[in-house]
Parts: C-alpha cells; sequence; structure tokens
C-alpha cells in the first residue's frame, strides 16, 4: 500500500467540519481568566508569570511608543506557543503546518506594518523603494521591482514558513519509512537509520 507523503498535512475532517476549527479554538482555554479571588490557583500563577516575563523580554528593546503593541504581540506569541503545543498531542496535527493558517496572519500583519510605515513616516517608506546612489536611467526600474518585491514579501515568508515545518516533519515519516522497510531484509541498518 502506497500512500502519499503529502497526505499527512491535509486539513484533516470529521463528519464534513473541519479540524482546523476546533484546534485554532483550544488554545483559548489555557488563557488566564480573570477571577474574582484575592489569590489564584498554581497554573493562573504560572501563566502570569510566563506572561509577565514574555512581555518584558518583548518591551526592553523598544521605544515607549512599541509598548502599545504588547498585548497583541504577547497575545499572538501565546497562541501559536499553544498551537505548536497541541502537535506533539498523539492524534492531532499543527494548525501551523497550513499554508492557509499561516498566509491568514502573514498578510494582516504585513499590511498593518506597510500602512502605519506610510502613515507615521512616509519619506521612509518611500525610500526604501529607491536604493541610494542609483543611476537615473534605473530608477522607475528599480522603483517597479522594489514595489513587486514588498508585495510578494508575505506570500514568500508564507511558503518558507509552511516549508520549514513541513519538511521536518516529512523528514521524520521518511526516515521512519526507511526503517520500517529495511527492518525484515537488514536489522542492523534499520537500527542505525532510527538511531
Amino acid at each position: 500500500m502506497a500512500l502519499n507523503f503529502f497526505d499527512q498535512f491535509m486539513s484533516p475532517t470529521y463528519l464534513g467540519v473541519p479540524l482546523i476549527m476546533i484546534a485554532l479554538t483550544f488554545p483559548w482555554i489555557f488563557f488566564p481568566s480573570p477571577s474574582s479571588r484575592w489569590l489564584s490557583n498554581r497554573m493562573v500563577t504560572l501563566q502570569n508569570w510566563f506572561i509577565g516575563q514574555f512581555t518584558r523580554q518583548l518591551l526592553q528593546p523598544l521605544n515607549t511608543n512599541g509598548h502599545k503593541w504588547a498585548l497583541m504581540l504577547t497575545s499572538l506569541m501565546i497562541f501559536l506557543l499553544m498551537l505548536n503545543m497541541l502537535g506533539l498531542l498523539p492524534y492531532t496535527f499543527t494548525p501551523t503546518t497550513q499554508l492557509s493558517l499561516n498566509m491568514g496572519l502573514a498578510v494582516p500583519f504585513w499590511l498593518t506594518t506597510v500602512i502605519i510605515g506610510m502613515r507615521n513616516q512616509p519619506t521612509v517608506a518611500l525610500g526604501h523603494l529607491l536604493p541610494e546612489g542609483t543611476p537615473l536611467p534605473l530608477i522607475p526600474v528599480l522603483i517597479i521591482i522594489e514595489t513587486i518585491s514588498l508585495f510578494i514579501r508575505p506570500l514568500a515568508l508564507g511558503v518558507r514558513l509552511t516549508a520549514n515545518l513541513t519538511a521536518g516533519h516529512l523528514l521524520i515519516q521518511l526516515i521512519a519509512t526507511a526503517a520500517f522497510v529495511l527492518m525484515p531484509m537488514m536489522t542492523t541498518v534499520a537500527l542505525l537509520t532510527s538511531t
């Protein structure tokens, strides 16, 4: 029976319901919720400590204008961490190996940075479209090329992230398949491959 190695990356469905929706809502259970108690339990205390440490590390190199992004970036990082930890459980999959999720996160963040850059510092943002010291005849061509590269950036980064996540899983599956096939013929080679 020959299976396609890339079948493991298809979004699984159960009774016609895509399980990526359940996987995306599941990590929100682990976010701390405010309570009216004076003392919280160990889990909430540990979560609050982790969020405080992460936010401190995130904001250390930034000036005070960048601190307004702390809540969004911290919650995004915790969400992605929980999604990736969910993929370690048996009979589950990692939603971040799906190109649709990576592009769904990449495009809005890219668009936000471009719009905010154009709004706050338009000369600096437009200055990136033309390298300094460019000869006069090349200016229109370089502006077109840099504009195209600006718009392709989220697509390229999303595909690259998906390919990197997929490559690790695919490599593990290839090694496991090779060890399984080699076991009856060459046991020592199969054990070395597994090791």
